[in-house]
């Protein structure tokens, strides 16, 4: 059964039609890579299906209710990863992440501790306010706020941006995980994603 459906959505910024009847649709286990030339609408198309634009035209479904006009439904069971992480630089990682999971539930310091494990994020730099970090490994504290929101549906916008080759493998490693255990993942990324054939969909966007 397909959890996500996307029906002839369009999109205008100002007179540009940005997204031109997109369809897609995305069941458990499956993930979708979007691709696309620079300003193809692929960021935008993943903020329209996570409700932060509305679609101009066309239809959102997720477990088969329409959530185009609302999308609380489905913004409860989704993880939203764009380009900007919205951390705060003055704070830790780990305060970084208390913060923004307890706007959906307590989260212990043991957990904040094993999603940044699960990223590669060890020892001292979880504590090191993040504008002390690299840009790698901001990234890292961004995929692990993914993993401590728990849903089944992440939503992620070139999310190996800045990682190293063991980021890299390890966001691989976690999509693969998340997908085994019947979640699912629209990600807009060039970049090869170690997915089985069987479950990789694709869709490329038209500049």
């Amino acid at each position: 059964m397909n959890l996500l459906e996307a029906r002839q959505v369009h999109l205008w910024r100002g007179e540009i039609h940005v997204l031109r009847g997109v369809s897609l649709s995305v069941a458990a286990g499956q993930c979708l890579q979007l691709t696309g030339p620079n300003g193809a609408g692929k960021s935008t198309l993943l903020r329209v299906l996570c409700g932060l634009l509305p679609a101009a035209d066309g239809q959102i479904l997720w477990r088969d209710a329409d959530c185009t006009r609302d999308a609380s439904p489905l913004q409860r069971e989704c993880a939203y990863l764009g380009h900007l992480s919205g951390h705060k630089g003055e704070l830790s990682a780990l305060e970084n992440l208390a913060y923004l999971c307890g706007l959906r539930r307590r989260c212990s310091e043991a957990e904040l501790d094993a999603a940044l494990q699960a990223v590669g994020l060890h020892g001292g730099a979880q504590r090191r306010p993040l504008r002390q970090l690299s840009a790698g490994q901001q990234r890292r504290v961004a995929l692990a706020r993914v993993i401590l929101q728990q849903t089944p549906l992440w939503l992620l916008d070139e999310p190996i941006a800045n990682l190293d080759v063991q980021g890299q493998e390890l966001f691989n490693g976690l999509l693969a995980g998340h997908l085994a255990s019947g979640g699912l993942a629209l990600i807009a990324t060039h970049q090869p994603l170690a997915v089985a054939e069987a479950s990789l969909l694709r869709l490329e966007l038209a500049a």
